[in-house]
């Protein structure tokens, strides 16, 4: 397996000119603005049942919706990398979040497959700039040996909002309808627009990459593939979790709306926990990205033998492991693509990483959606699984043909004092 190089005189610098002023705020405010995206996407996840009943909606039309998303997102999320990587953090986030919270309300009015594909397909396109965001603004605000922790903190909102989202919609939607909880879970991002304003002042310290060539980016090198196959595929199966698993337990047990409230946030815990946990361990251990990759894969595979578990409980603690195993094929991915490509391109790189996740997920739901209407879950969840043994063999494969690729510092011509990460 090739090993990146990075020029030490540039760690140290920029390690120097961190540690002045380090401060956790703005990875906060990015896990806050990862938790809205979240209950925003979310919320036609939980009320999935509730509202293909009332729009006579079938799973196979739902996994058409989803796509809308998944479409716009995958695509926005390279589109906001280069946008935030030019305009810096704090325009591009004002512009993104704006986007999406209006789509977010907008879903209040849908009706059918069209409506909910519109609104869904815009707030997709805003989204994107969700984890491009994240990256770029926990690379310029911590150094390097705290960036495990500060992507675990940026990205975990995600998963804490899967969490949350149950406990805010279901009340809101038993009592004013899923047209209020989205209109309520919508307005959440003019909120964080407001404090935003006071906590990114500062945050771009450094000036835009507006000079940055996309030509820089190795695009054809082994590496890239290896990111996206480890990112997309290995992390498939949280797509299928996360959209499909109120389907599952109410077609499979029979739960309502009201009781999938009250068990819906029992996966995603396992997700925020995971983030956490690799996070912590690559700070401590160093890029062991190699063993840390195939724990993930091992942790992973009982998932393919959820449909033979005999209760609902067996069934959220099955979820709860394969969500736990597989975020850590995103963090290690992410972790392991910043110390391989190069620095100007990083808010590029995560869009590139979600963008073609949700290129996988877009892809994948209508057939995940046909499977769940003819109630064929074995086979949907066995698809998930060996989406994740696929992404991690090629992620071995890929990972380990090329030549050795640089920091941005060498990239520019400072070939001398080496060393391999």
């Amino acid at each position: 397996m090739f090993l990146p190089v990075y020029h030490r005189e540039l760690l140290r610098s920029d390690n120097a000119h961190l540690s002045r002023r380090i401060s956790w705020v703005p990875a906060v405010s990015m896990m806050l603005v990862s938790f809205i995206s979240y209950v925003d996407r979310n919320t036609l996840a939980i009320l999935a049942p509730t509202i293909l009943k009332d729009t006579h909606l079938s799973a196979e039309q739902y996994g058409f919706i989803i796509s809308c998303f998944s479409v716009t997102y995958m695509i926005g999320n390279p589109v906001w990398g280069i946008l935030l990587d030019r305009l810096g953090v704090r325009r591009g986030m004002n512009i993104a979040v704006g986007v999406w919270s209006v789509a977010a309300v907008a879903h209040a009015w849908a009706s059918g497959l069209l409506s909910f594909g519109l609104a869904r397909g815009v707030l997709g396109a805003g989204e994107g700039a969700t984890f491009p965001g994240g990256l770029r603004t926990v690379t310029q605000t911590l150094p390097v040996e705290k960036r495990g922790r500060g992507l675990a903190l940026a990205y975990s909102g995600g998963s804490l909002g899967a969490i949350i989202t149950p406990f805010i919609v279901t009340p809101i939607a038993l009592t004013y309808g899923w047209h209020g909880a989205f209109f309520v879970t919508g307005c959440l991002g003019f909120v964080w627009l407001i404090l935003w304003q006071f906590i990114s002042r500062g945050v771009d310290h450094e000036a835009p990459a507006k000079k940055a060539s996309l030509a820089s980016m190795p695009w054809k090198h082994p590496a890239l593939a290896a990111y996206i196959a480890a990112y997309a595929l290995g992390a498939m199966p949280l797509g299928l979790i996360l959209y499909n698993s109120s389907l599952y337990l109410h077609a499979k047990f029979g739960w309502d709306q009201a009781m999938l409230g009250k068990v819906l946030w029992i996966p995603p815990l396992g997700w925020e926990i995971s983030y956490f946990v690799w996070g912590t361990l690559l700070d401590r251990y160093g890029p062991r990205h190699k063993g840390l990759m195939l724990a993930s894969l091992i942790i992973t595979l009982p998932l393919a033998f959820t449909d033979s578990l005999p209760s609902g409980a067996w069934v959220l603690a099955s979820f709860f492991v394969a969500m736990f195993a597989v975020a850590g094929f995103v963090v290690l991915s992410v972790n392991w693509a910043t110390r391989v490509f190069p620095a100007e391109h990083i808010g590029l790189i995560s869009g590139i990483g979600a963008g073609s996740w949700s290129a996988v997920v877009a892809l994948s739901s209508p057939g995940i959606g046909r499977l769940f209407d003819h109630a064929e879950y074995q086979t949907a969840f066995r698809i998930a699984v060996g989406c994740s043994l696929a992404g991690y063999l090629l992620w071995r494969f890929l990972s380990s043909r090329g030549t050795p690729l640089t920091s941005a510092a060498d990239m520019r011509g400072n070939d001398n004092d080496l060393k391999p990460c």
